[in-house]
């Protein structure tokens, strides 16, 4: 019973510290959950994916409600790279398991690709105004962007709220709040090939997936609680507890980086 309400305490204030700061609470479960040590690599990857899914299904039925528009001739292309995306980062990630058979090597490597990636995130953010987006349109940028962006979400087992929504704002010259709508769609998409990928091969009975129900409620929860408190702070705060969550996420990826390589699975 303690466990089932850590874990959806782990679920409920990551997706509500990411609501709040507009970066979904994908990317702060998969390293909480690699701290927590208790479950295997693979494992933890199935259950913040679905966790994750169930986040992003919330979101875009939510913003589809408040009349969400998109255009398709990016959309559709994002989407379908995204889908082949979810479907490449999943092998690689079985592949890379595969050979290393150390779970705790691939858990470093994740975390070390995840503090890469934060840190560009948080650079490019911190600098936009000056940095001149690249403002491409048609189907090949589209379909390599959900690419990219759906092998590094299948394959880290994050949402990558921050990380989408930074890349598509350079390489699209999307607003903020057009970025996130796409990102959405990513996320969906991507998760979804992985999980499908995944239900087609080995099937979820080789994973313990017990926790998986108290994880749903409390993301789903904390992406409510958290989305209303972001309507009430101001711009200033909502910009620190960005910047903040950040900082967070990459203290706990070295952290799983030191206890990985020195201790092992």
């Amino acid at each position: 019973m303690i466990r089932y309400v850590e874990y959806f305490l782990v679920a409920l204030l990551s997706t509500m510290a990411g609501s709040i700061a507009g970066m979904g609470g994908g990317v702060i479960i998969k390293p909480v959950l690699d701290a927590l040590r208790h479950y295997d690599v693979e494992t933890i990857g199935v259950l913040s994916a679905i966790t994750v899914l169930s986040m992003s299904m919330v979101s875009v039925v939510k913003q589809w409600l408040q009349g969400m528009k998109l255009s398709p001739s990016t959309a559709c292309p994002l989407v379908i790279g995204s889908i082949i995306g979810g479907a490449i980062g999943q092998a690689l990630l079985k592949s890379i398991i595969a050979v290393t058979a150390a779970g705790s090597v691939v858990t470093a490597i994740q975390n070390l690709i995840l503090i890469i990636m934060i840190l560009g995130v948080f650079l490019f953010m911190k600098n936009k105004a000056r940095v001149k987006s690249l403002a491409l349109k048609g189907l090949i940028p589209s379909v390599l962007t959900g690419g990219f962006l759906g092998v590094t979400s299948s394959f880290l087992s994050i949402g990558g709220g921050p990380i989408n929504v930074a890349l598509l704002i350079f390489i699209f010259s999307f607003d903020t709040k057009m970025a996130t709508v796409y990102s959405l769609m990513v996320i969906l998409f991507s998760q979804i090939s992985k999980l499908a990928g995944i239900a087609v091969t080995t099937g979820f009975g080789g994973f313990t997936l017990d926790m998986l129900p108290a994880m749903v409620i409390g993301a789903v929860a904390g992406g409510f609680i958290g989305a209303g408190l972001n309507k009430r702070l101001s711009e200033k705060t909502v910009e620190i507890c960005f910047n903040g969550v950040q900082l967070i996420v990459l203290a706990i990826a070295v952290f799983n980086i030191m206890t990985n390589l020195l201790y092992g699975r």
